[in-house]
């Protein structure tokens, strides 16, 4: 039963390798007997290594929306132990860096920076890039946060690192603790804590439970925002699916 349950989590995965392989192998015959040709003209060559260019391009882009929307439950909620002026509480770019590599990893996804200085701002690009190929990335543009009696170094150190946290939460769309007070505004209470996460990603990885549906019958769109108050009904649910498994 593992085993069965283990190739049913695969299959979908390969069944999109194997048609993005024969398109892109269709494309490679229509070239090699092209080339072979000799009456062929070189604009013809062109446009169809262009045809394949395109091809490959589609397909990778479908391929990263489809990872980006199956990412989207397992993204973690990230606390704000960063304390800035008046009191301000913010997410730590380290937190936050810790908290979604594994989860990035998981799905196929990279996030990389690059950086750069111009007209007195710095600049920071977040891109997100999907083991297909396809990449979606956002910049911001920031002064040099002197802040604290910063030193220049310490002082684009300071605002890189604040690019790099907002950034990668707007190419995520993951919203820290302060943002949502914790669900309370919304008047949900308390949110299930980061140990109760971890039991209840352990469940539904276990049952092979659908996240979407689940996070739908909960009314959540994501696991790290199930209220608290939920927690014990919802491992209960899922626990007596393992038990009908």
């Amino acid at each position: 039963m593992a085993q069965a349950n283990e190739i049913s989590k695969i299959e979908p995965q390969r069944s999109t390798e194997v048609a993005t392989t024969s398109e892109s192998a269709a494309i490679l015959s229509i070239i090699e007997r092209a080339a072979s040709n000799p009456a062929v003209d070189i604009d013809k060559m062109e446009r169809l290594l262009e045809m394949q260019r395109q091809v490959r391009a589609d397909n990778a882009k479908r391929a990263f929306s489809a990872g980006l929307a199956e990412m989207q439950p397992d993204l973690p909620r990230i606390a704000e132990r960063g304390k800035g002026h008046n009191d301000k509480r913010y997410a730590l770019w380290e937190d936050v860096n810790e908290k979604i590599r594994p989860v990035l990893a998981r799905h196929g996804f990279a996030l990389t920076f690059r950086t750069g200085q111009g007209d007195g701002k710095i600049s920071v690009t977040a891109v997100l890039t999907h083991r297909e190929g396809h990449s979606e990335e956002t910049t911001m543009f920031l002064p040099s946060d002197a802040s604290g009696s910063k030193n220049p170094v310490q002082a684009v150190g300071s605002s890189t690192s604040y690019g790099k946290r907002y950034t990668a939460l707007a190419l995520l769309n993951i919203t820290t603790g302060g943002e949502d007070d914790d669900g309370k505004a919304a008047g949900v209470g308390d949110l299930i804590s980061d140990e109760q996460l971890e039991d209840l990603r352990a469940l539904v990885a276990k049952t092979d439970a659908d996240v979407r549906r689940f996070c739908s019958a909960y009314r959540i769109d994501a696991l790290p925002n199930l209220p608290a108050a939920k927690f014990d009904d919802a491992m209960a649910k899922l626990r007596q699916k393992e038990a009908r498994k």
